[in-house]
């Protein structure tokens, strides 16, 4: 296990007052995570109950690795399911285009150095919360205004407090206010495509080849992912994908359907994905936004992580995981460097994560278009696609292989490493 920094380093350095903006995976995880390095955070979620609702997170050992050597490896392959492959399907045929082992002989495990699970949403974060056991975590606080005044930052919410902190960490998602304070606008752009998402109850699913299996149906203009969560592996979460509508008109994330207009995109598809797809009620559309890339995630005593720096399309499943990356960078960094050096802090932790996230942001892009691509392409432009995906596991290893916790210690003492 690579070395981490002891509490004592902190210890020796002024307290240093850490706020985070948003009580989801990141914020936990940054709680956590400067625990570890004996410092603290004070964490502001506007909602007023941590749960999360119809949604599951693919985590790969870039994050689970993270997140073992957390101390949670055990509660979080309680309510995980390991699967057995990766596959690839013709969304029309059903035919097996490419595959790879997962948890079958051991192999991801072997070749990434820790395990991929997928996991209820709502399990991963009672995980991290009951791990944190409420320290510092403030629920019902809504940010409505932030400010700076020499090296202090002040922060109002909406219930009418007011704190102070030497540093605001803006783990608020997407539609970050953290983020329109450091760069001064919106940032967020609708990608041009929508997905209907459930999480469906295994016995639901007669027709499903490899249920424990992850899975990506490809075809024209759309493709379904689904994975087996919790425990027991008896609900699969899927996300569908479709292109369109062209603009979004709606104000929030989720937009109205007309009855039926989920399996619109799917007509003649193969029977497993009709069967999924329609299995729960679809009353709504998810629209799917990105951040465009940020030329700066700092500003004076502000700083962003997750999705509210690098939001991106989910098809390599790395959101939640790069959040988790990010969290552990930036503890590790505020452990080494304490109060002293905010400024060159943040610059070097935007210079170790904005590379490799803006790297994924652009093949997530590219992996839609391979994903939908239409028959007008032609075989040879299909051959070409399926074969892409059968080398899957050597070009995009470098993803899942990743240390975080390695690479920061290197920034920090590349005599050490």
């Amino acid at each position: 296990m690579p070395p981490t920094a002891p509490a004592s380093r902190s210890a020796l350095r002024p307290t240093l007052r850490v706020a985070v903006v948003g009580g989801g995976i990141g914020g936990l995880t940054l709680g956590l995570a400067l625990r570890r390095h004996g410092l603290k955070a004070e964490i502001y979620e506007q909602a007023a109950t941590l749960a999360e609702i119809g949604a599951a997170v693919a985590l790969s050992a870039n994050a689970t690795r993270e997140l073992e050597r957390l101390g949670l490896g055990p509660a979080l392959a309680a309510v995980s399911t390991e699967p057995t492959e990766l596959i690839f399907r013709d969304g029309r045929s059903g035919a097996r285009v490419a595959a790879c082992p997962v948890r079958d002989g051991g192999t991801y495990r072997a070749k990434a150095g820790a395990p991929y699970y997928g996991v209820h949403r709502a399990d991963l974060q009672k995980v991290l919360s009951g791990a944190l056991a409420g320290e510092g975590l403030h629920l019902g606080h809504r940010l409505t205004d932030i400010a700076q005044t020499g090296d202090a930052m002040a922060l109002r919410f909406e219930n009418g407090a007011e704190v102070e902190a030497d540093l605001v960490v803006g783990g608020d998602g997407v539609r970050s206010p953290v983020r329109r304070w450091i760069t001064g606008g919106e940032r967020v752009r609708y990608s041009g495509t929508s997905a209907f998402r459930g999480v469906v109850p295994m016995g639901l699913l007669p027709a499903l080849p490899d249920p424990q299996a992850i899975q990506f149906w490809m075809g024209p203009d759309a493709h379904l992912l689904h994975y087996a969560i919790g425990g027991e592996a008896d609900s699969v979460n899927f996300f569908a994908v479709v292109e369109g509508p062209r603009a979004w008109t709606s104000e929030r994330w989720l937009d109205a359907i007309a009855p039926g207009e989920h399996l619109a995109g799917f007509a003649g598809w193969h029977p497993a994905v009709i069967e999924m797809i329609d299995a729960l009620p679809q009353t709504h559309r998810w629209g799917l936004f990105v951040t465009d890339p940020l030329r700066r995630w700092h500003r004076g005593r502000a700083v962003l992580m997750g999705d509210s720096a690098h939001a991106m399309l989910p098809h390599h499943g790395q959101g939640a995981n790069t959040t988790i990356e990010d969290a552990v960078t930036l503890a590790a960094l505020l452990a080494a460097d304490g109060a002293g050096d905010l400024d060159g802090t943040m610059r070097r932790y935007q210079d170790l994560r904005q590379t490799r996230t803006r790297t994924i942001q652009r093949s997530a892009w590219a992996t839609n278009r391979l994903l939908h691509l239409p028959d007008s392409v032609g075989p040879a432009a299909l051959a070409e696609r399926d074969a892409r995906m059968r080398r899957f596991p050597e070009a995009f290893g470098w993803i899942h292989a990743f240390d975080a916790q390695s690479t920061v210690d290197r920034a920090v003492d590349p005599q050490a490493a």
